[in-house]
């Protein structure tokens, strides 16, 4: 759909006070030695903590408040109709096994799509205190050392390329043998830091993200911000991926295909 400047600085204000409401509530419970954790799934350890359901309960407060009419996807309380044509995308804590850890790669994924996809979207930490957002004209990062444009790196070879994923936790055996096609021929690989891996991406830190088991929460806001830095995020089939699934996001179309070749074998 056609968003105006008015509508466009509606949804980024209101993504904002979104994400600070977020951060408040996940750092109420950060690093507490009394927090625990139930599991969503009985075959394996899906964690879901009180902040988890904390932040998208606030996040669905102010937008009952300012954007009654958008409809609502979140990872904790399921999906709500709207009659404007956007939804908005919430992972309250992406990457709660790290929260519940202490360590600080978790963060909150915010995005607003369309019948298209998502065109806005914002990544935050709320611990580091960085928020890196793009789409509707912005791609930029704020954090304890100031303001930046987002953009990511230079194409270059797989070969020098820095791969990130969380890769073995995560995917069938068949999509673990495929992430082992492609990681001998990186040039480094590191695992675990759920979206924060995306957010580096978009700031031009590492070039390539492979993951797998991925639902449109996870997801969403990632493209966005990638996309606006210059960079490609789909399935392993170079489709669309906005509903998660297999995820291959890269910092240039170059790497993104031969990454793509190994991942199909």
């Amino acid at each position: 759909m056609r968003v105006s400047t008015e509508l466009a600085t509606e949804l980024v204000a209101t993504a904002h006070e979104l994400a600070d409401v977020a951060r408040v509530a996940t750092l109420a419970h950060f690093r507490s030695r009394d927090l625990t954790a139930d599991t969503k799934e009985t075959q394996r350890f899906d964690p879901v903590t009180v902040a988890d359901r904390l932040s998208e309960e606030r996040m669905r407060a102010v937008l009952a408040r300012r954007r009654p009419m958008d409809g609502i996807l979140g990872e904790e309380f399921g999906s709500t109709d709207g009659t404007s044509g956007l939804t908005w995308v919430l992972d309250p804590i992406d990457g709660t096994r790290g929260y519940m850890s202490g360590t600080p790669t978790w963060g909150v994924l915010i995005s607003v799509r369309d019948a298209e996809g998502p065109i806005y979207g914002i990544i935050d930490q709320p611990y580091i205190g960085e928020r890196f957002e793009g789409g509707l004209g912005r791609s930029q990062m704020k954090g304890p050392m100031g303001e930046a444009a987002l953009g990511v790196r230079a194409p270059r070879p797989l070969a020098e390329a820095v791969l990130f994923s969380t890769f073995p936790e995560v995917g069938t055996p068949d999509e673990a043998a495929a992430f082992r096609r492609v990681a001998p021929h990186a040039r480094l690989v590191r695992y675990g830091t759920d979206c924060y891996a995306y957010a580096l991406i978009a700031a031009g830190q590492i070039d390539l993200v492979i993951e797998a088991g991925l639902k449109a929460y996870d997801v969403q806001a990632p493209i966005a911000v990638i996309e606006a830095a210059g960079g490609i995020v789909t399935d392993w089939q170079g489709g669309p991926v906005h509903d998660g699934g297999q995820v291959l996001a890269a910092a240039s179309r170059e790497l993104h295909a031969e990454a793509m070749a190994l991942l199909n074998g």
